[in-house]
């Protein structure tokens, strides 16, 4: 495989059941340059979590360093917003560095990828939970027929596919459950995904925001022009592709710049695409302990995620205390996009707004 600017890794910290396993050795393989340093717990590494001199090597950080570990806890959530089940996590972390990321909010002053290298383990975790549930009674926000699985909650599951075959492994499972689909949401386009065959069973949500706040707030992604691009080939590749119009972010002019999102995506999608896609709308969310690191390495970023004066605290389904714009605030701009959508992009079906 080429080299990849989102990882030159030079470290790998890794419990020893994960180095043993086939999977760590494949990954091994693939940076096989790299320092290994055993570590008795993918979450006991005090070089990297909760190390605040790092803060300035934010980037570097993720584009060096990777972590190898056990999934210990296979557990499948409900949800009911993006999906009806959040899966079993193949990963957490990222390569890429986006300013608004909930997932650092867990890992302290560094943020790269940890992969799960049990994936035999968590694949047939999955086909047994997916099996339990039978055919789905009746069409949901998620899907009108199959049980949506999120396979990314806490990672960007083309970037993991730079790593291991986890992401390929996964897609084959779901290749094999009618009653089912993968899902995930990425701002990277990796298009070796296109040779996984995945028989229309796994979604890829793109997300997409005005390219003018992707350039402050999308770090080390792919380009919102790039990704639309793709679209109609990962749709002529047997995906499912649909766009989270996220995070909404207000500031002066957000109307106009969403607009010119919205037609870049009509003049930019094929008849097919169109036929088959649908979007989540998703407003920022933030965190006070993120917006304190964010100000060590990326301030200008701050300057539009941190607007007290339009935002309130919120404890978030997964008990965290963040913030989120005020009622008011959140139903006026989610009517005003509502209004855009049907103005230039009628096609664009709106699956949920939070």
């Amino acid at each position: 495989m080429p080299p990849n600017p989102l990882l030159r890794v030079r470290r790998v910290y890794a419990e020893p059941a994960a180095l043993e396993s086939p999977r760590g050795r494949q990954v091994l393989g693939r940076f096989p340059d790299a320092a290994v340093v055993e570590v008795p717990s993918h979450w006991q590494i005090p070089e990297l979590h909760g190390n605040d001199e790092l803060v300035d090597r934010w980037v570097r950080v993720t584009t060096e360093t990777l972590v190898l570990g056990v999934r210990k806890g296979l557990v499948t959530r409900p949800n009911g917003r993006s999906a009806d089940f959040i899966a079993p996590g193949l990963s957490n972390g990222c390569a890429m560095a986006c300013a608004y990321c909930y997932v650092p909010r867990r890992k302290g002053f560094a943020n790269p990828i940890t992969v799960f290298t049990n994936i035999e383990q968590i694949t047939a975790h999955l086909r047994r939970h997916v099996a339990r549930q039978g055919v789905k009674p009746e069409p949901d926000q998620c899907d009108p027929s199959a049980w949506v699985y999120d396979i990314g909650e806490n990672s960007d599951c083309s970037v993991d596919a730079l790593v291991s075959d986890n992401v390929a492994d996964l897609v084959a499972t779901f290749r094999g459950l009618p009653t089912a689909k993968a899902s995930f949401a990425t701002k990277y386009v990796n298009r070796q995904l296109l040779d996984l065959d995945p028989a229309g069973r796994t979604r890829i949500r793109f997300s997409v925001m005005p390219d003018d706040d992707a350039r402050v707030l999308d770090v080390r992604t792919s380009r919102v022009a790039e990704r639309i691009a793709a679209v109609d080939d990962f749709v002529a590749a047997g995906y499912e592709v649909h766009l989270n119009l996220s995070p909404v972010v207000l500031r002066d002019g957000w109307e106009t710049a969403w607009a010119e999102l919205l037609r870049q995506l009509d003049d930019g999608l094929g008849p097919a695409a169109k036929a088959q896609a649908a979007a989540e709308v998703i407003m920022l969310t933030h965190n006070e302990a993120l917006h304190e690191v964010n100000l060590g390495w990326h301030p200008t970023a701050e300057r539009m995620l941190w607007r007290p004066e339009l935002q309130e605290a919120k404890r978030s389904q997964n008990g965290q205390d963040n913030v989120r714009y005020r009622g008011a605030v959140k139903r006026a701009a989610l009517d005003t996009l509502r209004g855009l959508l049907a103005v230039h992009a009628p096609w664009l079906r709106v699956r949920y707004a939070f």
